[in-house]
């Protein structure tokens, strides 16, 4: 019975050779652990349902004069679609979260897979994914790229506002000098004022407070 099954299968690899070569399915891609202190966290937060960062009628000038073209109404639903589905699969595995939230889409980013403690100059060993993340963001034109950087609750606002802001920017210069073009892209620091654990007692709470995140959202006319 089994070989039975298989015959089909059998004719039309045979038929394969004989015209170009049978294909081979390519191996699974290795999963890399979560690591411990990452937890997938809700969309709940107001920053992530408002506006894009600055104003979106300068923004959209800028992706105008980039020669840029808007998405159409009925176009935007699938092409963000196509993007999330992209982007699931680039980051399957290795910790980050990507978030379907409204019309846009969010990849979050805990800052230990980025960052040191206290410094805002991306890991080399973090580099290979978010050079597949620019990959991604650089082909689908058509979004607005928002970068946004966060920190725990411990320190000083001050000292904790000037870090996250210098992290936002470094993710920010790295997806422009990796072919995201600079007219689609901003970036704020929020310092300890968006938590998404307060208080952050624990160090896995802290470590999910500390985190970028990458909004992309349509580019509409």
């Amino acid at each position: 019975m089994n070989r039975l099954r298989w015959l089909p299968a059998l004719v039309l690899c045979t038929g394969s050779v004989l015209a170009a070569g049978c294909a081979l399915r390519r191996p699974p891609a290795p999963v890399i652990a979560t690591p411990a202190s990452f937890i997938p966290l809700g969309i709940g937060a107001p920053y992530l349902s408002g506006d894009i960062i600055g104003s979106r009628k300068s923004r959209a000038a800028r992706m105008r004069a980039a020669k840029i073209r808007p998405l159409g109404a009925a176009q935007a639903a699938t092409y963000m679609a196509g993007l999330e589905v992209e982007l699931r699969h680039q980051t399957a595995g290795i910790g980050l979260d990507v978030l379907r939230v409204g019309d846009g889409i969010v990849v979050r980013i805990p800052a230990a897979l980025t960052f040191d403690a206290s410094s805002a100059k991306v890991n080399p060993q973090f580099d290979a994914t978010l050079l597949e993340i620019a990959r991604t963001v650089k082909t689908r034109k058509q979004t607005f790229v928002d970068v946004y950087g966060h920190t725990d609750t411990t320190g000083t606002p001050q000292v904790n506002q000037n870090l996250s802001d210098k992290r936002a920017a470094a993710v920010a210069s790295y997806l422009s000098s990796h072919g995201v073009a600079r007219a689609r892209i901003a970036s704020k620091g929020l310092g300890e004022t968006a938590p998404l654990y307060n208080p952050d007692p624990t160090e896995t709470q802290r470590a999910a407070n500390r985190r970028v995140e990458i909004r992309l959202v349509p580019f509409r006319g």
